[in-house]
C-alpha cells in the first residue's frame, strides 16, 4: 500500500468540522481604520500607536531593563527600532495595537555580545498529548500569556544599545546599558526560559525529562502540568486551588495575562463539545488562502496534485521566497492537519530551487485545504487510554533519489497525537526493508511517548499494537 493510501486513512481519522464561526464584518472595517506603521515618525502621529509605545516604555522602565550611561571607550552600541503589529482575535475582530521595541541582534558578535542561544520550546506532540489526557480526565485547561516575556531574562554580557526613538537623553554620548534581555537579542529566548525555569523550580515544579518545556508538580493526589511555548502557557491538572495559586504567583513575578480556559493557542482554535474538544486552524487557513489569492481557484479533493518526475526542462520559479513562505505555513498547518503531511514533505524538498511545477503543486495543496478550512482534530472525553500506531512506506518512489518515504500515525484512545511523513535517509533494497525502517521510526516515537504519557499519569498502555500497512 502506498503513501496515498495512508493519507486517505488519515483523512478518515481526522474530524471534518463545519465552519460555525462566520467572519465578523467589523474585521474588514478594522483593516481600513488601522494600518501598521512602517516607521516611528508615522506611528508617533497616531494616538493609538502613541499609547501602545507608551505602554511598552512603561513596561521597560518597570522592569529596570537598562541604565543610561556614557559609552565606554572601545565599545560599540547596537541600534534598535520600533515594530508595530495589529493583534486580532480568533473571529477577526481587533484585539489591540501592539508596539514592540526590538534591538537589531543580527549585528551581535559571538563571544562578545553573546555565547549560547539555544532555547527549548514544547513539542506539538506534547501539547496534543497533554490536551488529550486532560480532556479524557475531565481536567480544566487554562491558557496564559506572559507580558513582555523576554524582558525578564537576566543578561551576563555587557551590551550597549543606542537610545530608542522617543527616549530623550542629555548627551549624544549616552547609551542604554542593558540589564535585562530585549526582543531581538540572540540570547533573549534562552535567558527567558532560564528565568522561568528557575522561578517554577522555586515553588516545587520540575521539568519533564522527556520534554524540557513541560513542567509538573505532583504532591499526593494533586497534579498540575504546565506547558511553555516561549511566552504562551497551557496549565491543566486536577487541583484547581493549586492552579489558582500558580497563576497568582506567576502574575506577581512576571505580570501574566490570564486568558481563561483554552480557546485560541498558537493560532489553533479550540471548540468544546459535549463529547470532547476540537482543535482547528480555521483562521490561519482563511488568512493563508487570502494571502495567496486563492479566492478564484476551485477546491480539490486530493492533498497533492500530479508530481514532477524530475523533468530537467522545467522552468525555475522566480520568486523563491514566496514558495518558501507558502511551504513554511503549510508545514505549520500540519499541526492539526495530518492529511497534508505527505504533501508538505514532498514540497519541502525543493525549497532551494523550486520550479513552476512545484509551485503549481503547492497551490494544489492550498486548493485542497480550501475545500474545508475548518477540518482539524477531535479529542474525545472517553476513558479509553489505549495507544495504537499505524505506519507505512512507499518503496523507491522518489523520482530523483529512489529513496522511500516513511509515514506513521499514532492515536491515544481515538485521539490523534503524533504523525510524520519523512524521506528515509538511505536507499532500501526491497519493499520489506523500507517497511521495517518505517516500523523502526514509529517504534522510537512510541518509546518516547510511553515515557511522556507515564509522566502524565496515564494508565499502563503496554503492549502497544503497531499496524504496518
Amino acid at each position: 500500500m502506498n503513501m496515498f493510501a495512508l493519507m486517505f486513512l488519515l483523512c478518515l481519522l481526522t474530524l471534518s468540522l463545519l465552519a460555525v464561526i462566520t467572519q465578523c464584518s467589523a474585521s474588514h472595517n478594522v483593516s481600513t481604520i488601522f494600518t501598521e506603521p512602517v516607521s516611528y515618525n508615522e506611528a508617533a502621529s497616531k494616538p493609538a500607536w502613541q499609547e501602545a509605545m507608551r505602554k511598552e516604555f512603561d513596561a521597560l522602565q518597570a522592569n529596570n531593563t537598562w541604565d543610561l550611561v556614557p559609552l565606554p571607550k572601545g565599545k560599540r552600541p547596537i541600534s534598535c527600532k520600533w515594530v508595530y503589529k495589529i493583534k486580532y482575535k480568533a473571529d477577526g475582530s481587533l484585539e489591540r495595537c501592539k508596539a514592540r521595541l526590538v534591538i537589531r541582534g543580527f549585528t551581535q558578535k559571538e563571544g562578545v555580545d553573546y555565547t549560547e542561544t539555544f532555547s527549548p520550546v514544547v513539542k506539538m506532540t506534547t501539547i496534543r498529548s497533554l490536551i488529550a489526557c486532560a480532556v479524557k480526565k475531565h481536567w480544566p485547561i487554562y491558557q496564559m500569556d506572559v507580558n513582555n516575556a523576554f524582558l525578564h531574562g537576566d543578561l551576563y554580557e555587557d551590551i550597549y544599545m543606542k537610545p530608542p526613538p522617543g527616549l530623550s537623553v542629555a548627551s549624544g554620548n549616552i547609551v542604554c546599558k542593558l540589564k535585562k534581555s530585549l526582543y531581538g537579542l540572540k540570547q533573549a529566548s534562552r535567558q527567558w526560559y532560564a528565568k522561568l525555569s528557575e522561578t517554577l523550580k522555586s515553588i516545587g515544579f520540575q521539568h519533564s525529562k522527556n520534554d524540557y518545556s513541560l513542567f509538573s508538580k505532583q504532591q499526593g493526589s494533586s497534579m498540575v502540568f504546565l506547558a511553555v511555548y516561549v511566552d504562551d502557557i497551557i496549565v491543566t491538572g486536577n487541583d484547581t486551588t493549586e492552579i489558582a495559586t500558580l497563576k497568582t504567583f506567576l502574575d506577581n513575578q512576571f505580570k501574566i495575562k490570564d486568558l481563561g480556559e483554552l480557546n485560541y493557542f498558537l493560532g489553533m482554535e479550540v471548540t468544546k463539545f459535549p463529547t470532547g474538544l476540537a482543535l482547528t486552524q480555521r483562521k490561519f487557513v482563511l488568512d493563508l488562502l487570502k494571502e495567496f489569492h486563492c479566492d478564484p481557484l476551485s477546491s480539490t479533493t486530493c492533498p497533492l496534485g500530479p508530481i514532477s518526475k524530475g523533468d530537467t526542462n522545467d522552468t525555475l520559479y522566480p520568486d523563491v521566497s514566496n514558495y518558501r513562505k507558502l511551504v513554511g505555513k503549510l508545514n505549520y498547518l500540519t499541526n492539526t492537519r495530518p492529511d497534508i503531511a505527505f504533501s508538505v514533505q514532498y514540497l519541502s524538498q525543493f525549497l532551494q530551487a523550486p520550479t513552476y511545477s512545484h509551485w503549481t503543486a503547492a497551490l494544489y495543496t492550498l486548493r485542497y485545504i480550501k475545500r474545508n478550512p475548518s477540518q482539524g482534530l477531535f479529542f474525545n472525553n472517553s476513558s479509553d487510554f489505549s495507544l495504537i500506531a499505524y505506519c507505512d512506506s512507499d518503496w523507491a518512489q522518489c523520482p530523483c533519489t529512489r529513496r522511500s518515504v516513511s509515514g506513521y500515525f499514532i492515536m491515544l484512545g481515538g485521539c490523534p497525537i503524533s504523525w510524520k511523513s519523512k524521506k528515509q535517509p538511505t536507499l532500501a533494497l526491497s519493499s520489506a526493508e523500507a517497511e521495517y525502517r518505517s516500523m523502526r521510526v514509529v517504534t522510537a516515537e512510541l518509546a518516547w511517548l510511553t515515557r511522556l504519557l507515564s509522566e502524565l499519569q496515564v494508565p499502563s498502555i503496554i503492549p502497544i499494537p503497531l499496524k504496518c500497512m
